[in-house]
């Protein structure tokens, strides 16, 4: 199915379950406030997809748990996993429909419905806190209605008509609709799938020798899932350049609900549900010692390491076998730690596409902890790109963001390079806004900062009004030496004070300078500094290293102001326009006028 048939397919299944969410939430009202509809909702899709997905094999697991109820419970298993056609099943005689003709036991029955899943389906559904959603629901009796309409025609969620990618943007809407009752950050659980497929496709337009021929197998991990849509993308991306490819899927996320939502997804996809981990990846690694082809993630930026400061800083206190021994960033925002733990986990061979906002770029001072991770990874020759993406891209907020491409194993060309791209100008603007999301970045505009990425070339690429500009780099143009310059203290006379022969420092007048790399740092002090401060000198003893990409300064473009002459003729023509609309209005003749 090509893309624009499978987005077209996708639309329609999210516009069927946004008319059921509100069916459902009119039945909820009163009984739940708007932000807790969440709590009914979400665990009721997943077990309503559960369910669906289940059903063609029903009868076949009904005749298996006969067949072997005399064996042992790894033979059961097996043997019930094999009849379902999945990693899971249900023994439960019931179904929604059977559920629905008793009404008078409607609770108790759904509760057995429920406890008849297997045990991997169990953990899931333990993860929704469900149980006393059900009571409440029973005891007003609402739990009927809310099976009822899950149970309508058009609210069918079988996987032979609603792909692990529609699942995909039904979980995403849900999600986004309940963080928004929640005031939450929504970005902070998904990321937009035109980003997604950005990414997916930077991650692999170099890769493609490697995924074609027979026996590919690739591994790809999230360590902040969600729902596992980037997962789900890169799965499909890979497939549509080898439909035998193998690819292993891994993920990790803090949020019980999506994690839940992950692994029912992962299982229905066939994939393996122990390769989705619950827990902060910060402080609670679940894949430590594991390495994968690909790293895709959208960590949350700006938002503190707090919970996790304990566990991080004993790992920063191992060095080089932990992950955060390189340097530690302000408490304030972990973005940069998700990179390290990313790259502690990429094989040698690996590729890895993260979302950062600005602050990545240049926050933290010299010698500081963000420095010294940007330098990390620029002196290891890791960074191979960054791409700067349009503003309003993103549901929650409208900054700028970029994704960066980072490698243990660059083509030759790239190597000792940094490729920056402005891709800020490549984009649609959306028919309707979805929270701070204005534009997106439809096919077209895609394979235009795909096409720029792997050009590698200093070039602009224009279609119609819309750009984006390349520019390549050295590794040594990011970084620079901070070095204390020093001046003499004198006494009342003006004469510079000695101690042991050698001036005094007056810790008043101390100031630094920033020398890039490049640059011989007495060649820049004797023209830069001497000149103007001849009694001055460096404390090389103070000197600190520190890198920062000045991607705004980068791609600068000096503008002309309007010249004083057409300022005036303007101004002259407002007024006279004025003068004109006061005497139309006024029937009076301005000259006049007291």
């Amino acid at each position: 199915m090509s893309e624009l048939n499978r987005n077209q397919q996708t639309t329609q299944n999210v516009q069927k379950q946004a008319n059921l969410i509100w069916n459902v939430a009119d039945i909820l009202r009163g009984l739940y406030k708007p932000h807790e509809y969440g709590k009914v909702i979400l665990p009721m899709t997943v077990i309503k997809r559960l369910h669906d997905t289940l059903m063609p094999s029903r009868e076949k697991v009904w005749a298996a748990v006969e067949q072997c109820k005399n064996m042992n419970d790894a033979m059961q298993k097996r043997m019930l996993e094999k009849a379902a056609g999945y990693s899971f099943y249900n023994t439960s005689e019931y179904t929604f429909d059977k559920l629905l003709a008793d009404p008078a036991n409607i609770e108790e029955n759904f509760r057995k419905y429920l406890n008849g899943f297997s045990d991997n389906m169990q953990d899931i559904l333990a993860n929704f806190k469900f149980d006393i959603e059900i009571t409440t629901m029973a005891e007003n009796d609402a739990l009927y209605h809310v099976i009822q309409e899950f149970n309508k025609k058009d609210s069918y969620l079988g996987p032979d008509k609603v792909t692990s990618t529609d699942m995909g943007y039904i979980f995403e809407e849900l999600v986004r609709k309940f963080s928004e009752s929640y005031n939450e950050e929504a970005g902070a659980h998904f990321t937009s799938r035109d980003v997604i497929y950005l990414m997916t496709d930077l991650l692999l337009v170099e890769d493609q020798s490697t995924l074609t021929g027979q026996d590919v197998v690739k591994t790809v991990y999230d360590q902040t899932m969600g729902t596992s849509q980037m997962l789900s993308a890169m799965m499909e991306r890979i497939h549509d350049f080898n439909s035998h490819a193998e690819v292993v899927t891994f993920g990790q996320e803090l949020n019980p609900e999506t994690y839940a939502i992950a692994k029912a997804d992962t299982m229905i996809r066939g994939g393996n549900p122990d390769n989705m981990a619950l827990g902060s990846t910060l402080s609670n690694d679940q894949f430590e010692g594991y390495t994968f082809d690909y790293c895709i993630s959208n960590p949350p930026f700006g938002i503190d390491w707090k919970k996790d400061k304990q566990k991080v800083e004993e790992e920063h206190q191992k060095g080089e076998n932990g992950r955060f021994g390189v340097g530690l960033p302000k408490i304030s925002d972990g973005q940069l730690l998700f990179q390290l733990n990313g790259l502690s986990k990429l094989k040698e061979t690996g590729r890895m596409a993260i979302v950062h906002n600005g602050s990545a770029l240049f926050s933290g001072n010299a010698g500081g902890g963000e420095s010294a991770i940007r330098q990390y990874v620029i002196e290891n020759d890791w960074l191979e790109a960054i791409v700067q993406l349009p503003t309003d891209l993103f549901y929650n907020t409208g900054i700028s963001t970029y994704v960066w491409i980072l490698t243990k194993n660059k083509s030759a060309q790239r190597q000792g390079k940094v490729q920056l791209l402005d891709a800020s100008k490549m984009f649609i603007k959306r028919r309707k806004n979805i929270g701070n999301k204005r534009v997106d970045i439809d096919g077209k505009c895609r394979d235009v900062i795909v096409q720029a990425y792997g050009e590698f070339d200093n070039k602009e690429y224009i279609v119609g009004d819309k750009v984006v500009e390349s520019k390549i780099f050295d590794n040594a143009d990011f970084g620079f030496t901070k070095v204390t310059i020093e001046s003499s203290q004198r006494d009342e006379q003006g004469n510079i004070i000695l101690k042991k022969g050698k001036p005094v420092a007056d810790t008043s007048l101390r100031d630094t300078e920033d020398i890039p790399l490049k640059e011989d740092i007495q060649d820049y002090f004797e023209r830069e500094v001497l000149p103007f401060n001849p009694d001055a000198w460096i404390d090389r003893s103070k000197d600190k290293m520190g890198y920062e990409i000045p991607f705004t300064r980068l791609f600068y473009k000096y503008s002309a102001p309007e010249p004083s002459e057409a300022i005036a003729e303007r101004i002259k023509k407002l007024e006279e326009s004025i003068v004109a609309n006061f005497e139309a209005l006024s029937g009076k003749d301005v000259s006049n006028v007291d």
